[in-house]
């Protein structure tokens, strides 16, 4: 009995440490099969016919493995709908009192910042651009803690009315189950990191209920490119996870919409006025919120447990003013498509939801935007076909109608992303009539919306979250150039510390044979400087100055492991150093090492000693 215990023992062992098998061939030899367990050969073989069929039906397995995924998130996604949505009740019980909608989202963004910055750092934001990175830069890698995390942070945030929303945090939930499968499974990271964006788009199917919109986000947003080869896949997962939902939640739209009517053919100009305030509106949105999270990053490192909680009082004042802006708000969305809003109180919503989301993501509440995003577009979208209907009443639809393009224009706007935006916009309505106007409203949005505001929204928040990552095409540009950064960087052997002051710097690099410095504060890089500043600063009597203030700007000179030497060189040329820090694309903060001219110029058959 008891060597049948270690047996199973050493086959459960055996299976978590390998994956997917116990014994190689060469230990199968050495041990004899015979003289092992019964289980642990049962283990081998298992192993041995997985490998066999991963190796011959490579595609065959994947897309059963999208099945499965898609299946698997749509009930995680559902599960978390009905936490939140219990867990809500329970919080906000019908008729309870006011001082509930103060004090329980200050309450819960207490608790969460203080979890947030203690144990689950990573659980802040949206979600979308660590998705992203571990896509582009981590070779597929989401761990399990962080699904878990993400997955209980997100229905307590939500559940307290925290006016963010469950969908960006979804989709790296649904990424990281993906991401788990595939390593619990022994496949090669290449096929893992393919396997994110199908994970991703099942979870957006199920928490949107629009499986084709989920199908173009995953490729537009996540993998940057609408010809990604894993299409087949992407499209079977997110049809399992919305059939899951349905199974599970029954064949309820998210949102009951009418059907749309053109009245006359003067509209469009009203829906392309619709679009141009809907880019204005987009890029003060995108930019609004990454000032503010610069402004909260620049805080002390020692108040983060507390900035939540800005975005939780915030919450809590506006919704004991206005109920309608805690939360998510998806029944608010459905009166303003039904036309059961009137226009002051949409006027209104438009202004403090504006306020309250960009305050509670900036101060890093646990959510995402795209949720936000499609309600403020409603209540947009509704303002200006009220105001229209009434000096127009027999030329213009219902108010139901401009909502719902509304909703579409500032998605475009503001998350660049227009073909979903049209696609869910259509599959809310299932109208085809709709999408004429859709698409002048959604184009002149995203005009706007870019010429005003350059950088969008997610890479905004990629960069502020020390992620740096290629930009479609790069990669490949840069794989054509052969030699990279990463071929000749080096261990950064001499550091300065930011809080030295510039007197202790000259003393220390005396016997220094560089002339650029990377300079660091608590373990973090915040940029370089050469021997000519420090020595001319103290020339000038500003020796007690700490290094800090000599840093010209946050954004300073450095490449990442995978660019080519050229760039590494112009950028030295550009910033007039011989020395850059190298930095990695997940983690910004990150000192990866240092290229210095000299070791480029050598890698190219150069030698100039000088060129330290």
């Amino acid at each position: 009995m008891t060597k049948k215990n270690n047996g199973i023992s050493g086959w459960v062992s055996g299976w978590q440490r390998n994956s997917c098998f116990v014994y190689t061939g060469n230990e199968m030899e050495s041990a004899g099969a015979a003289e092992l367990p019964l289980a642990n050969r049962i283990g081998h073989m298992i192993g041995s016919r997985w490998r066999t069929m991963l190796a011959n039906r490579e595609d065959q397995v994947f897309l059963v493995l999208s099945l499965v995924i898609g299946a698997l998130v749509g009930l995680v996604v559902v599960a978390m709908i009905v936490l939140t949505e219990r867990l809500g009740m329970r919080l906000y019980p019908v008729g309870s009192a006011a001082w509930r909608r103060v004090l329980i989202p200050i309450g819960g963004s207490l608790v969460l910042g203080f979890l947030l910055v203690r144990f689950f750092p990573f659980a802040r934001g949206t979600a979308i651009p660590q998705t992203k990175a571990a896509v582009q830069t981590r070779g597929g890698y989401i761990s399990l803690r962080t699904v878990l995390v993400k997955f209980f942070c997100t229905a307590a945030s939500l559940a307290c009315g925290i006016p963010l929303g469950p969908e960006g945090p979804s989709a790296q939930i649904g990424a990281g189950v993906a991401s788990v499968i595939g390593r619990r499974l022994g496949l090669k990271p290449e096929k893992v990191r393919a396997l994110l964006p199908v994970g991703a788009a099942a979870a957006i199917a199920a928490a949107f209920n629009t499986p084709m919109a989920a199908v173009l986000f995953a490729l537009e947003e996540i993998m940057g490119d609408l010809n990604a080869p894993i299409l087949g896949s992407v499209v079977l997962a997110s049809a399992t996870s919305w059939m899951m939902l349905r199974l599970v939640l029954g064949n309820n739209p998210l949102f009951h919409v009418p059907r749309y009517t053109l009245v006359h053919s003067s509209e469009f100009a009203i829906y392309a006025l619709l679009g141009v305030v809907g880019g204005v509106i987009s890029a003060a949105f995108t930019r609004f919120l990454l000032y503010l999270r610069v402004q909260f990053l620049a805080l002390p490192k020692k108040t983060v447990w507390w900035h939540p909680v800005v975005g939780g009082v915030v919450a809590g004042l506006m919704g004991w003013a206005v109920p309608q802006t805690l939360g998510v708000g998806y029944g608010y969305i459905g009166d303003a498509l039904n036309g059961q809003m009137v226009l002051k109180i949409m006027l209104l919503l438009v202004l403090l939801k504006f306020f309250a989301v960009t305050i509670a993501y900036a101060s890093g509440n646990v959510g995402g935007i795209l949720g936000p995003v499609i309600f403020l577009g409603a209540m947009v979208g509704g303002s200006v076909g009220s105001v229209a209907h009434l000096l127009l009443p027999g030329q213009t639809g219902t108010v139901g109608a401009y909502a719902l393009v509304g909703m579409g224009a500032l998605f475009a706007g503001i998350i660049r992303a227009p073909m979903t935006s049209v696609v869910m916009i259509f599959e809310l309505t299932r109208d085809y009539e709709v999408i004429v106007p859709l698409m002048i409203a959604n184009l002149l949005s995203l005009f706007i919306a870019t010429w005003l505001q350059k950088m969008p929204i997610y890479e905004g928040l990629a960069h502020l979250d020390g992620i740096h990552l290629p930009r479609h095409g790069q990669q490949r540009d840069e794989e054509l150039h052969g030699k990279l950064v990463m071929s000749v960087m080096r261990p950064a052997a001499e550091t300065l510390d930011a809080t030295m002051t510039v007197t202790a710097a000259v003393i220390q690099l005396q016997s220094s044979r560089y002339q650029t410095w990377p300079v660091m504060r608590e373990s973090a890089l915040v940029g370089a400087l050469k021997r000519e500043t420090l020595e001319q600063a103290a020339a000038r009597g500003d020796g007690m100055l700490t290094l800090n203030r000599l840093m010209p700007s946050a954004d300073f000179p450095h490449v990442h492991p995978d660019h080519p030497l050229y760039v590494a060189l112009e950028r030295m040329s550009r910033a007039g150093l011989k020395m850059l820090p190298v930095m990695e694309r997940d983690d910004a903060n990150r000192l990866s090492g240092i290229v210095t001219m000299s070791a480029v110029l050598a890698s190219y058959g150069v030698t100039d000693h000088a060129a330290l």
